[in-house]
């Protein structure tokens, strides 16, 4: 008798969850039932997969070395199924995708609007979250595409450069601005500044701090918040100021970028994949439309290689 599917995916729940009861849960079946196929399994096998001595199942050593393959086949299985359900005329098909908050913001309505116009048959699942949670996606094949920033990827992720997204020092319409023929505000001059930023678990929060560090200049941090929506209403009704992709002021009446000399990051957008993942139809679509979305716009003024 050799293993089935449904002994890998009863293996993995109890693994993740670490409990067998909460994994009959998920797995909608009685904890006997889930017990018994266990067993079944490490019978086949003759080996010990789980180690159920202590308050939480663990994986035995060699429970491990089964759970990475097991996790594998499984991935490897729903591409074939996706596969399989493929559809080349783009008449119907899936697509997840993944991109991190600032992107949420400006660009994927853009693209969505396009993708919705060229291929309405086609459904979208989008995600967002941060940069290191699209990667670990993409590897596990939770996600199609991601859209985030050129940096040191996992292994087995390749990037497409779309083009660059430049950072703004930002600010509420009301606030008194330089003229737009004005000399850009020296750096030294956000010492005086009280700024709301993103949370520092954000790739964009990490990008300006750096560029703080690397000027000397420490600007009081009077508000974080880990929404970008929260920080345009918290500068557009008080006299604080953040630090946004240009794109989003320019979107936003009531926001107005302001030049900094030395100016601040620039970041390369890229369009990530798992480089042995599956290719659809419908994500071979999406990076075409995904090109053409971003050239038409002049949120990305320079061409990244």
């Amino acid at each position: 008798m050799a293993p089935e599917l449904r002994h890998l995916r009863y293996l993995l729940a109890v693994a993740e969850h670490g409990n067998f009861t909460r994994a009959a849960e998920e797995l909608r079946v009685s904890q006997p039932t889930l017990s018994q196929q266990i067993k079944q399994l490490e019978r086949i096998l003759g080996v010990r997969l789980l180690d159920r001595s202590g308050r939480t199942v663990r994986p035995t050593d060699v429970g491990e070395s089964y759970l990475h393959y097991a996790r594998r086949a499984l991935q490897d299985l729903a591409a074939a199924e996706r596969a399989v359900h493929d559809v080349v005329d783009l008449t119907r098909g899936g697509l997840r995708l993944a991109v991190t908050p600032t992107f949420t913001t400006y660009l994927v309505g853009p693209l969505t609007e396009e993708l919705y116009a060229r291929h309405p048959g086609i459904a979208l699942d989008v995600v967002e979250t941060t940069q290191d949670r699209i990667e670990s996606g993409l590897a596990a094949d939770e996600f199609d595409l991601g859209i985030a920033f050129r940096g040191t990827h996992l292994p087995g992720l390749v990037g497409t450069a779309l083009g660059t997204e430049r950072l703004s020092l930002v600010v509420g319409a009301t606030r008194s601005t330089p003229a737009p023929d004005a000399p850009p505000l020296p750096v030294r001059d956000l010492d005086a500044e009280h700024l709301a930023l993103l949370s520092d678990d954000f790739a964009t929060r990490g990008h300006i701090d750096e560029y703080f560090a690397r000027h000397g200049v420490r600007p009081r941090i009077a508000v974080q918040a880990n929404s970008i929506q929260a920080l345009t209403e918290i500068v557009r009704r008080t006299p604080l100021a953040t630090v946004l992709p240009d794109a989003i002021a320019r979107d936003h009446p009531h926001l107005r970028p302001v030049a900094v000399d030395p100016p601040l990051p620039v970041r390369t957008v890229v369009l990530l994949r798992r480089e042995s993942a599956y290719r659809s139809a419908a994500a071979r679509a999406f990076e075409r439309l995904t090109r053409d979305v971003v050239r038409a716009r002049d949120d990305f003024p320079e061409s990244a290689g």
